[in-house]
Parts: C-alpha cells; sequence; structure tokens
C-alpha cells in the first residue's frame, strides 16, 4: 500500500481531483495523507471535504481548518469529521504534522498535545534552538532564529506544510509540500514508498 502525502489543499478541489489522476489514487490500494490546511481560502472547501471523506483520507489538522471549525463553516458532518483529525500522525519511518515539531519534543509527546502544544505544531516555522518562536514570521527574523525543521535532530523524517513562501522543501529530515496551490502555485504530493515528487498546477482564479 501506498502512502501519499499531500500538500496544503486550501479548499481547491479540482487541482485535487488533478492530483489524484496524476498519482494514479486507487482507494484501498493507497492511503491518502493531507499535511493539514484542507480548507479556508479556496474555492470549494465543501467540496473538497466531501471528496476527501468519501476517500477516506487520513489528515492532519491545519491552522486554517482550526479557523474554519471555530467560524462553524460547513455542515455538521463535515465539521465533525474534520474536528476528529489529529495534529500527528506518527510512522513506523515518518511523523506528519501541519506546521513543525518543538526541538525538545520526543515521540511519546507527539500522541499527548496540549492545547499550547497544539498551536505550536500547526503554526511554527521559524523557531530558535530552545524552540522560543519569533514574534512573526515575515520578514524573516535573523538569528537567533532559523527554520524549525534545523534543530530537528528525531530519527524520522518530518512531513509537513504550512509555508507556501518557503516551497518545496526536500531535505534528509523532512520534506515541505505546501508550494501555494491556492496562491497560483502547485499543489505537490509525496509517493512515500517510491520517493517520488508529484505535482499538478495550483488554482488559477478567473
Amino acid at each position: 500500500m501506498r502512502r501519499i502525502f499531500i500538500g496544503d489543499i486550501q479548499g481547491c478541489r479540482e487541482p485535487l481531483e488533478r492530483l489524484l489522476a496524476a498519482v494514479a489514487y486507487v482507494r484501498g490500494r493507497d492511503r491518502l495523507l493531507p499535511v493539514g490546511d484542507l480548507v479556508n481560502k479556496g474555492p470549494d472547501s465543501p467540496g473538497t471535504l466531501d471528496l476527501l471523506m468519501e476517500l477516506g483520507a487520513e489528515p492532519v489538522l491545519g491552522n486554517h481548518d482550526l479557523h474554519w471549525l471555530d467560524k462553524g463553516k460547513g455542515e455538521k458532518p463535515m465539521r465533525a469529521w474534520l474536528r476528529s483529525q489529529p495534529f500527528v500522525r506518527v510512522f513506523d519511518d515518518v511523523i506528519m504534522v501541519h506546521g513543525g515539531l518543538h526541538p525538545k519534543w520526543d515521540e511519546a509527546k507527539l500522541r499527548a498535545l496540549d492545547t499550547v502544544e497544539a498551536n505550536y505544531a500547526v503554526n511554527v516555522r521559524y523557531c530558535d534552538a530552545d524552540g522560543t518562536r519569533p514574534r512573526d514570521d515575515w520578514p524573516p527574523p535573523g538569528p537567533p532564529f532559523r527554520p524549525w525543521d534545523d534543530f530537528y535532530r528525531g530519527e524520522k523524517r518530518v512531513i509537513f506544510g504550512h509555508w507556501a513562501r518557503r516551497g518545496l522543501v526536500v531535505r534528509p529530515q523532512c520534506i515541505g509540500l505546501d508550494t501555494g496551490c491556492v496562491y497560483g502555485g502547485q499543489l505537490s504530493a509525496w509517493i512515500a514508498e517510491e520517493d517520488r515528487i508529484v505535482q499538478v498546477d495550483g488554482w488559477r482564479r478567473s
């Protein structure tokens, strides 16, 4: 069974459909693993959730998903499904999270994040060696702050999203899949068992 990790969809159902075709996704043979921010800024958040629910997707929550839930958007079954998703998924070889990981977290911590820690996991981009985040992420904050994955020392590769300005990231310790689909960039997937990146054009505003 292939694991297909997908970057930030942001309510862009049509690019998602094209990406699924490009990777030849087959339900029952493949696992669909979006890295969060399934909804909010794009043209069809309900349709995106309908499709992901139909396909048995296994996402993690992102900051825009939480915002969407806080606003009470979508039908009750959609909200219930989205709310039931975790902030982190841990596999034998990789960890999936929306934003990133605190440099001092161990794997046991990832299975029991409190509210403050969950907020960190969905929002972090930059931090220092102690895990402290800067007040702002833009413009880039400079030393001692660096991308969170510069300080990551875990054994498992981390698959994340959340950072469209940074674009595709492929490093030994991590893969970043937010390539700005909702901003006219691309929607990206990483097929773990093939170690292969697949991309399609993102949403184009009419």
